[in-house]
């Protein structure tokens, strides 16, 4: 059955690469975010190379009051069950957030408020529907507290804190609720970083969470690969953690 797939700040290249490969599979989609030239030209491809329904819609994760608005326009919308994907995110600097703790906090409350906001405005529909999904892009940051990005690291260990727990509420009505953990992608947000072997494109990485969103996943890491280094980061002692720069 064709869904719904409503992407949350889909001008950034890892969303816009989750929306081709959702349409790819015959989802229609609703594009949110605040450029709306950008998100009207993307739709319009979208609609042009799959023939899916396309479209774009305002939404600002600051502006908290236009959020019920917003998702009553969203179930009005939708043409099959609806799937959530929460896609924005700010990186700011970890010495930029430290030199200017205001920039800090406009971080916080675009990527973990704003992303909560929505996302508990939406759970009547999900209750009533009994279908649909959630998908959260997180990140590996989230899994430990590091020197080089911990207020960064801290707004992802949040939301990956709240997605447990939205799983937990929304699973009595059988919307499953994925939290998605990128290692490091190509895209605007790492553009001063080197590409490596641990460097994942974003096609790539929108079909690895697409197909996890699709069999109800709780939780997937992207690529893989990062599923084990986070495994060891996990076990560094606090005593030992506390001194690295990475």
């Amino acid at each position: 059955m064709a869904e719904t797939w409503l992407i949350l700040g889909a001008s950034s290249s890892l969303a816009r690469a989750i929306a081709r490969e959702a349409a790819s599979r015959g989802h229609d989609l609703l594009l949110a975010g605040r450029d709306q030239a950008d998100l009207e030209r993307s739709a319009a491809d979208l609609r042009h190379r799959f023939g899916v329904r396309a479209q774009a819609l305002p939404f600002d994760a600051l502006d908290t009051a236009s959020h019920a608005g917003f998702v009553q326009d969203v179930v009005e919308r939708a043409t099959g069950p609806l799937t959530v994907v929460v896609a924005f995110a700010v990186m700011t600097p970890q010495d930029l957030a430290e030199r200017e703790p205001d920039t800090a906090l406009a971080m916080i409350a675009a990527g973990y408020a704003g992303a909560v906001s929505i996302l508990l405005r939406l759970i009547p529909h999900f209750e009533r529907a009994r279908a649909g999904r959630v998908v959260v892009i997180g990140s590996v940051a989230g899994d430990r507290g590091r020197r080089s990005n911990y207020v960064y690291g801290s707004v992802k260990a949040g939301l990956a804190t709240f997605t447990e727990g939205l799983r937990a509420r929304l699973y009595w009505s059988g919307v499953p609720v994925t939290l998605i953990k990128p290692g490091f992608l190509d895209t605007a947000m790492t553009w001063p970083m080197k590409a490596g072997p641990l460097m994942a494109d974003p096609a790539s990485a929108a079909r690895s969470i697409v197909t996890a969103a699709e069999k109800g996943r709780q939780t997937a890491y992207v690529p893989f690969v990062w599923w084990g280094i986070m495994q060891v980061i996990r076990l560094i002692p606090g005593r030992i953690m506390q001194r690295l720069s990475f």
